[in-house]
């Protein structure tokens, strides 16, 4: 397995692209827009020049790395040499569904297709291939080319043997791999997101403020980042979706969205993306002010 094709070039993708690229292999990377992927290959640049810096990469790895990359605005002509194609787009479910039905037609027979889907369902986007066995979870972390987690996600009909190899393909980018089967929110968010929604119930509650309740998370329970800042930081409508995939998958009146996040979302503050979510970010910087 040599050439890997990534579909979008967002946060996500342009990660996911650099780490494979870095380790070796061939990477073509997907976006409808040429803007999209100008900006990715800055992005990369500066992430691999902040390695650099760091001394875990040389500057000649660091131009054999970005010359592996390859950037193309058409699906059709972008997976037609794959051997694993990874979907990085927007997570919205129809989105997904109409680019795995398009690189199941336009990859090649035995290429592996993964997304990297944080809670849709890997054996709903399976079911519009012609070959489910085929079809795998690799949800990535972000940053990508920081953490070591990638959580595989088996679906229904997907093999022992395409798990296997994406297993030690995620172990060859340095990554630690851990096999999950495909249930709603997989195993990181469904434990993430109702923590993140338990902590805005308790804003929405009056129990407590947004510094309070994430300092009592970073100092009581060592989190680096305190659940409402890192809600900002994932973006609020994301937390949405995922919380309503989990409410939608099980059914359960627990997984229910706090009404200040519904809120919060359709008033389009967003988060860190949009200056202001429970903290408001000052543009250009990172320095946060409670917005609350």
């Amino acid at each position: 397995m040599n050439n890997i094709t990534v579909i979008g070039s967002g946060t996500m993708g342009n990660g996911i692209a650099h780490v494979f690229a870095q380790f070796g292999y061939q990477v073509t990377l997907v976006d409808i827009a040429q803007t999209a992927l100008d900006k990715a290959m800055v992005t990369i640049a500066g992430n691999l020049d902040r390695q650099v810096k760091k001394g875990t990469l040389t500057e000649d790895e660091k131009t054999a790395t970005l010359a592996r990359i390859q950037p193309v605005t058409d699906l059709a002509t972008g997976v037609a040499n794959a051997d694993l194609v990874v979907e990085a787009a927007t997570e919205n479910v129809g989105l997904k569904l109409k680019i795995f039905g398009e690189m199941d037609q336009y990859a090649p027979p035995a290429a592996i297709l993964a997304t990297n889907t944080s809670s849709i369902s890997i054996t709903q986007i399976a079911a519009v291939t012609k070959r489910p066995a085929q079809v795998i979870g690799m949800h990535f972390m972000n940053p990508v080319p920081v953490m070591k987690l990638v959580e595989v996600i088996r679906g229904y009909a997907t093999s022992d043997a395409v798990t296997q190899q994406v297993m030690e393909l995620s172990v060859n980018l340095g990554k630690s791999p851990v096999e999950v089967n495909d249930y709603p929110g997989f195993v990181a968010n469904r434990i993430l997101m109702p923590m993140i929604n338990e902590a805005i119930y308790t804003l929405f509650e009056g129990v407590s403020g947004v510094v309070e309740i994430d300092t009592v998370m970073k100092l009581g329970m060592a989190h680096p980042m305190g659940p409402l800042q890192l809600a900002d930081f994932i973006g609020l409508d994301v937390c949405l979706s995922i919380m309503r995939v989990l409410h939608d998958g099980f059914g359960n009146p627990k997984y229910a969205p706090c009404p200040l996040l519904v809120n919060m979302v359709m008033a389009g503050k967003l988060g860190a993306k949009t200056g202001e979510g429970f903290y408001r970010y000052t543009p250009g910087s990172k320095e946060i002010v409670p917005a609350r």
